[in-house]
């Protein structure tokens, strides 16, 4: 199992119930192709460097999680179709 990191820029009008239900997605997304979450950074509501769909600010996490090679394709291409999420990147996490 590789160690990589998620971020996730959610959409800022998200009310809290959603926001919540978006993030156990995610959350359930890693689970579902063998991934195991071992840490989650919340930073909160952040000003974006540029515009994105006409939004200035996003609420970003950070998901640092284990997983197969494989995984990160697959999540990527559900994260692709979240309305939710603005934005993504998975990346290996080398220490």
């Amino acid at each position: 199992m590789k160690k990589y990191e998620l971020c996730v820029v959610y959409s800022p009008s998200l009310d809290e119930e959603a926001l919540a239900a978006a993030r156990e997605g995610v959350k359930a997304l890693i689970e579902r192709f063998g991934g195991s979450v071992e840490n989650i950074d919340d930073w909160g509501k952040r000003r974006l460097a540029y515009e994105i769909q006409k939004v200035n600010e996003g609420i970003y996490e950070f998901i640092k999680f284990s997983a197969e090679p494989t995984a990160p394709a697959e999540i990527e291409s559900r994260m692709r179709i979240n309305e939710q999420v603005l934005r993504y990147l998975i990346v290996s996490d080398e220490d």
